[in-house]
């Protein structure tokens, strides 16, 4: 699978897995997520799995600001339901980086490692999402904001047509670079910008 070239240009995110550590997965538990791994389990790159990934990262810097966050260490809520809009990409990105799982989830070894129940939605907030720490109970309320960085004017015509089925091969290729400009401009430019991903203590 070949990805487009600014997927290298976004930082990883590092964490450490006690699981991993102790099944032997992943040296030390060390654990490197890069952004092409949410594309992967989500199937598809777009405004929504982006801003998934940089409220991960915002939310990580937030609770761990002088350590290596720990995976499996976290709970993710959701004020949507799972169902509504994006919810569940966001969830299953937001998932995938923490180490949060629904009722699905493993049930641990013993007493420890559990990620089942970690990750809920439906939850009241007065924000989209909330991560919190279980050894600390710090929590950080996140919003996202994707607006700040907009799509191209020719997306939503071409989008049109490519939904509808009668782009040619040149019209999808021009959209599908638009759409793809837009992440890089949200990933890249905008990682850091605070109007994009809002972050305050819960």
């Amino acid at each position: 699978m070949t990805f487009p070239a600014f997927f290298d240009q976004v930082p990883g995110l590092v964490l450490h897995d006690p699981l991993a550590e102790v099944l032997g997965a992943a040296e030390g538990g060390v654990i490197e997520y890069r952004y092409a791994d949410a594309v992967r389990l989500a199937g598809h790159s777009c405004p929504t799995v982006a801003g998934a990934w940089l409220m991960a990262r915002r939310a990580l810097r937030f609770l761990y600001p002088d350590g290596v966050p720990a995976r499996g260490g976290l709970r993710v809520e959701l004020r949507a339901q799972a169902d509504a809009g994006t919810a569940g990409v966001v969830g299953a990105v937001l998932g995938l980086i923490t180490g949060a799982a629904g009722e699905g989830g493993f049930k641990g070894l013993a007493g420890a490692h559990a990620r089942r129940d970690l990750l809920r939605f439906g939850v009241g907030l007065d924000a989209e999402v909330r991560i919190s720490r279980l050894d600390s109970g710090a929590a950080v309320l996140l919003d996202y904001r994707p607006d700040v960085v907009p799509a191209d004017a020719a997306v939503a015509p071409l989008m049109a047509r490519v939904v509808g089925g009668t782009a040619d091969a040149d019209e999808r290729a021009r959209f599908g670079q638009l759409w793809q400009d837009r992440v890089r401009r949200i990933l890249i430019e905008h990682a850091d910008d605070p109007a994009l991903i809002q972050a305050r203590p819960a």
